[in-house]
């Protein structure tokens, strides 16, 4: 920009300086961006005069250098041992919300989701739903839509709803065709998908449904050597139920000083520690949570966690994102722990903090992409467990394998509206899964399970407390102090248990079992 310009946009911005003010700044001084970054303050002030704008310069400036140290670390992490690249971590400032806040996340779900499906060869030729009317009887169509509706009909067949950005049309799934019929008894509010059928009238009778699925020829990455990687959530410091002593073998396996020697020889060799949400218990999650507390203050929990991180081995990267117990708000995405709250977080120089879901990148090289891993704790799990009925009818939240495999075949983490508390962010939805991770690791419903669904890697961390009154109130029954350890080289998970013999002994008190 030329000095007329830059001048103009200073006084539109409500700034009066000299013509002279502007030689003392580099000629690549970045203006847009510093007008985006003083914007809120000089909102206040209708003129800012020499002092107070260069203070305002000042700290654009030590932002820009901030910045580009990031950047500089992340580039200088790639070529560590161990390496952790941020692909996706949600820190957007929160911004008043209204009604078309709503309305335009749902739209970019919509459009992110149908970019997805329109590759689909089903769906290759599909149409708006506006341009159905056009259509003739017995013609074979198909469409893009999210699912406004679903009722079953006195017939015993099934008809849903969809909406698109131009209007909405009726489905028919007949109960004949079981494999179709079995796909739409699942479906729920909210969800995008594909329908191909036959125009009848006012209605298609559907012929199949496509979800955005997971590519069924989804690579199986191998790591070139063997390195292991963590996965623990739900450890809830300031619990009285907490397993302090088992929490403890656990570090002292990492820093190899407990196991048998086989044990030890995967210890050295652990290069990733994930900690997927609930790192502290909380305080007013629940009515009563203040008998259950042994620390009864948010930031003595934090500074018991600060505690147990720093004793991991530095060579060991921790990748940690918080959950619905902790300090950071409810609302999905959950933001980067608060550096007022768990300062010692921000100290820890092994750790890596990311919001809630995140999806990293880990142990890339020259030769090796390394492994995308999407985390995300699980807050919407107990809906998906409770509102689909093949994952209710084997068992709902002792599931959760089925539960992940569900949202991945949707792409989204809680497609539904209710099933979770989320920020309608106007550019686009920080929950749909827009690229395909190989492994899948969450938490909260406090038990261990691991499966893999086309080539993606389910992990659902177990937890580090034993059932509490509000577990047994919301169905959760703990199966605590069990690690699911990923040899990367094979992708192999064994599972290793940290629990005390006499806590084996309580925890089957609680639950009712016999030995």
């Amino acid at each position: 920009m030329d000095k007329g310009t830059i001048l103009k946009s200073f006084i539109e911005n409500g700034i009066l300086i000299s013509p002279n003010f502007l030689n003392g700044l580099d000629e690549n001084f970045n203006y847009d961006g510093f007008f985006e970054f003083a914007k809120d303050r000089l909102k206040s002030k209708p003129m800012v005069f020499n002092n107070e704008f260069e203070n305002i310069i000042k700290d654009f400036k030590d932002k820009q250098v901030e910045n580009k140290n990031t950047i500089q670390i992340q580039k200088n992490e790639i070529s560590s041992e161990a390496n952790v690249i941020i692909l996706k971590s949600y820190n957007e400032e929160i911004q008043k919300k209204e009604v078309k806040s709503f309305v335009n996340y749902f739209k970019n779900r919509y459009n992110s989701l149908r970019d997805i499906l329109s590759v689909r060869q089903e769906l290759q030729e599909s149409v708006s739903i506006s341009r159905l009317t056009r259509k003739k009887e017995k013609e074979v169509v198909s469409v893009i839509g999210m699912v406004l509706e679903k009722i079953e009909t006195k017939n015993g067949n099934i008809k849903i709803t969809l909406e698109d950005t131009s209007g909405i049309f009726d489905i028919l799934i007949m109960k004949n065709k079981k494999e179709v019929y079995d796909i739409a008894r699942d479906l729920v509010l909210d969800e995008v998908v594909g329908v191909a059928g036959v125009m009848g009238e006012k209605i298609i009778f559907c012929n199949s449904i496509i979800l955005p699925e997971i590519p069924i020829n989804n690579e199986l990455k191998k790591s070139p050597d063997e390195v292991y990687a963590v996965f623990i959530s739900d450890i809830h410091f300031g619990i009285k139920n907490f397993l302090d002593e088992d929490f403890m073998k656990f570090i002292s396996w990492l820093k190899g000083e407990f196991g048998n020697d086989n044990q030890r020889d995967i210890a050295n060799k652990v290069k990733y520690l994930f900690v997927t949400g609930d790192v502290v218990e909380g305080i007013g999650i629940y009515p009563g949570q203040e008998e259950d507390l042994e620390i009864k203050d948010i930031y003595g929990q934090y500074e018991k966690a600060t505690k147990y991180f720093k004793m991991i081995p530095r060579h060991i990267k921790i990748i940690i994102c918080g959950g619905n117990h902790d300090a950071i708000r409810m609302s999905e995405p959950q933001p980067l722990f608060d550096r007022n709250i768990t300062p010692g977080f921000y100290e820890i120089p092994n750790m890596v903090i990311v919001s809630n879901p995140a999806m990293v990148n880990i142990h890339s090289s020259e030769e090796f992409p390394g492994f995308n891993v999407l985390m995300y704790h699980g807050f919407s799990f107990p809906f998906y467990a409770d509102a689909v009925p093949s994952i209710r009818s084997k068992g709902g939240l002792a599931r959760c394998d089925l539960i992940m495999r569900f949202l991945l075949q949707r792409r989204h983490l809680a497609p539904s509206h209710s099933s979770t508390q989320y920020v309608p962010d106007e550019n686009f939805d920080p929950l749909v899964i827009d690229k395909v991770p190989d492994i899948f690791v969450s938490g909260h419903i406090h038990q261990i399970t691991t499966s893999n669904y086309r080539n993606v890697s389910l992990i659902n961390s177990s937890c580090w407390v034993i059932q509490s009154e509000d577990n047994a109130k919301r169905g959760i029954i703990p199966n605590p102090a069990k690690i699911p350890i990923m040899n990367l080289k094979t992708r192999e998970v064994r599972i290793m248990n940290f629990l005390s013999d006499d806590i084996k002994v309580l925890v089957n008190e609680r639950l009712g079992l016999k030995g």
